[in-house]
């Protein structure tokens, strides 16, 4: 695509004249072929959906009187249930939601950008009166899909690229640097890297990208890596953990790009007798406080995942309440603090 991208979503939402405009058909048409009814070629079909789909159309569910109107949803848009991050920027949600007219629906995409456009198509149909969604990374449908909705768009979690319309985040490859600076500062040298699958997760990607830049800076690479995917965290964490120690045993420090890994890793360290941060420091990513009852306090990064989430519900709610007349290219980037628990400083 070239040209100039809006800096926040068009007025006026697309319409049945746009995609029929597009296609060269006319609007009975391209009704027909939207609603798959009516008796249209397959050649025709085709150049209407690719024209709605390149243009970012989406069907208004909304019938009769109510069809120029908003509902009062809001539609949140993540990639896991089960990661505990996403339960906290939820309640963050419901917490500021919860005292204006709005209603938060949830659709899980599982890290999948074709299940992402799937929830976010589905979600659009019903013209809700905001989109939080996840990420910066989206398909090119569904950054279409995004631009011409014509109502707010918050992407959070992520500052660290360009924003659709609004974004609430934290900077994921300054926290990377921030706790690679800390692990040298505290005299660890040999450092290996344990986390998710760098495609299925872009913010994990974005630190490791700091983490071995600033590594770097100090002329320290990676000693070994290792990634997962799917599967119980915690045991993961175990398993990685093992398989990284019996292969490069001499490395005094592992870096984790989420807690459950790391309290794996730990549990592990822990029952193999092993002095923690004496003979192997550890640092995992997210503060969460589930973590807390574990015999040492693993060194981690809070995400600000609460704040996140108010952060956004609260853009929404200010500009619904306005009615689109202002706002739009919010940026708010919040500052995580690294904790050291037990893990990260010798004594």
């Amino acid at each position: 695509m070239t040209g100039e991208i809006p800096k926040s979503p068009p007025r006026r939402p697309l319409t049945l004249r746009d995609v029929s405009e597009a296609s060269g058909v006319s609007e009975m048409t391209v009704s027909r072929v939207l609603r798959n009814r009516g008796d249209v070629s397959a050649a025709t079909r085709q150049k209407v959906k690719t024209a709605a789909k390149e243009l970012g159309y989406v069907p208004n569910k909304i019938a009769g009187a109510l069809a120029s109107q908003r509902v009062n949803l809001v539609a949140v848009i993540i990639p896991s249930l089960s990661n505990m991050v996403f339960p906290e920027v939820m309640t963050g949600i419901s917490e500021v939601l919860d005292e204006t007219p709005l209603q938060p629906v949830v659709g899980v995409t599982n890290y999948r950008p074709e299940r992402e456009e799937k929830v976010l198509y589905e979600m659009l149909s019903w013209r809700p009166s905001g989109v939080i969604i996840a990420g910066l990374e989206h398909s090119d449908a569904a950054k279409a899909m995004l631009r011409t909705a014509g109502i707010p768009v918050v992407e959070i979690m992520d500052t660290d690229g360009e924003a659709i319309d609004a974004v609430v985040g934290i900077s994921h490859r300054r926290a990377g640097r921030k706790t690679a600076e800390a692990i040298l500062k505290a005299g660890f040298r040999r450092i290996g890297f344990l986390g998710t699958k760098m495609p299925l997760d872009h913010r994990a990607r974005k630190r490791f990208e700091g983490f071995t830049e600033a590594l770097a800076k100090a002329g320290i690479e990676i000693a070994d890596q290792e990634f997962y995917e799917g599967g119980s965290a915690l045991l993961k964490g175990r398993e990685m953990t093992q398989v990284m120690l019996e292969r490069t045993p001499d490395i005094d420090f592992l870096y984790y790009s989420n807690d459950m890994i790391g309290a794996g890793g730990l549990l592990y360290c822990l029952e193999k007798g092993l002095d923690v941060p004496g003979q192997i420091g550890l640092a995992g990513f997210n503060g969460v406080e589930l973590l807390d009852g574990l015999p040492c306090k693993l060194a981690t990064m809070d995400a600000c995942r609460a704040e996140i989430g108010r952060e956004a519900a609260r853009i929404i709610a200010e500009r619904a309440k306005a009615d689109g007349d202002d706002g739009g290219g919010e940026r708010i980037t919040l500052s995580p603090k690294l904790e050291p628990g037990d893990t990260l400083k010798r004594r």
